[in-house]
């Protein structure tokens, strides 16, 4: 089957990542890494290996990629220091300081975000921003990218797969979704890191408009806190399964 990256390998998923991810762009306030992750191939298509109850009460596929999306945009999200996430929204692009020579990770899921976040209460991921970018961008992304670590049996070796992840201007990784008290549940939502061209690109060209969502943040997090978890679900972005079919396989692990 065809990979993501043209002459590429087929990518799956890779081994746990330790350190603590964040929401913002490394560089800015800290790196922002993926969370954990182990390996084995699966699809990414309308019929999963398996399929588990998902917190609107609907089956869910152990991977998918989940998200705000309308015919030519999708929504990731991402979480800054007021003095990069303020300007940002201001002008609609990120400004000087943002800086488009570090690696930058991208995530669709909401609830994911608020768990790297913490509802947007930790140091430097104070303004959580929805980022709307173009479809093409976004595919573009997911077309030439390659896995963050190696994985036996995946790659020939591990000079191939470092040698493919230099080349490489994407990462993918896999993580647990989160429900609303931030637990992990047993299907895994999607990162997406950009470094080089990938990075700049997204700055300049496939973004389309961003927005300031920590007054939603704060509020759903009221809400979970007092309880009212229902109401706290009508609040949530309304996430939807994005048909990505250009690449009949993306990264994934064993069911827990």
């Amino acid at each position: 089957m065809r990979g993501l990256a043209a002459g590429g390998p087929v990518l799956r998923d890779a081994p746990p990542m330790p350190r603590d991810a964040r929401g913002g762009q490394a560089g800015v306030t800290r790196r922002d890494e993926p969370g954990d992750v182990p390996a084995r191939r699966a699809k990414i298509s309308s019929s999963p290996e398996s399929v588990e109850p998902t917190l609107y009460g609907m089956e869910e596929p152990h991977r998918r990629i989940r998200a705000v999306h309308t015919e030519s945009t999708i929504t990731v999200y991402q979480a800054y220091a007021p003095g990069i996430g303020l300007p940002a929204v201001r002008d609609g692009r990120f400004p000087a300081a943002w800086k488009r020579d570090r690696m930058t990770w991208i995530k669709p899921s909401f609830l994911w975000m608020m768990y790297r976040c913490g509802w947007g209460t930790k140091a430097g991921q104070e303004t959580v921003l929805a980022v709307e970018v173009t479809r093409d961008g976004f595919e573009w992304a997911l077309r030439h990218a390659c896995l963050s670590s190696y994985v036996r049996g995946v790659h020939p070796d591990r000079v191939t797969w470092q040698r493919q992840l230099k080349r490489a201007p994407a990462r993918i990784q896999w993580d647990p979704e989160r429900d609303l008290r931030l637990n992990p549940l047993p299907y895994r939502s999607l990162q997406l890191g950009l470094s080089g061209e990938a990075v700049r690109r997204y700055a300049d060209e496939w973004t389309v408009a961003i927005r300031d969502v920590t007054p939603l943040a704060r509020k759903i997090h009221a809400l979970v806190s007092g309880g009212d978890l229902d109401a706290a679900t009508r609040l949530l972005p309304q996430e939807r399964p994005y048909p990505y079919s250009a690449a009949p396989e993306l990264p994934s692990e064993p069911s827990p």
